[in-house]
């Protein structure tokens, strides 16, 4: 069986927590920033788990992760 290749672009974007599942960044927090709230951008700087549906997506794409 050939070693499965992970795709790079996938791996920028996730990493996996203890448990086994993915975070994720938010979006909406890379420019226009001025007129968005303290509160709002505070938020947005969370990390956030990759949501069930997409699950199985994600791990197809990082497959040693």
């Amino acid at each position: 069986m050939p070693k499965l290749k992970t795709r790079r672009a996938a791996a920028k974007r996730f990493r996996t927590t203890g448990s086994g599942k993915f975070v994720r960044r938010k979006a909406n927090k890379n420019h226009l920033l001025e007129h968005k709230s303290s509160d709002r951008k505070n938020r947005l700087s969370h990390k956030a788990l990759v949501d069930p549906r997409d699950f199985e997506r994600v791990s197809l794409m990082l497959p040693y992760a």
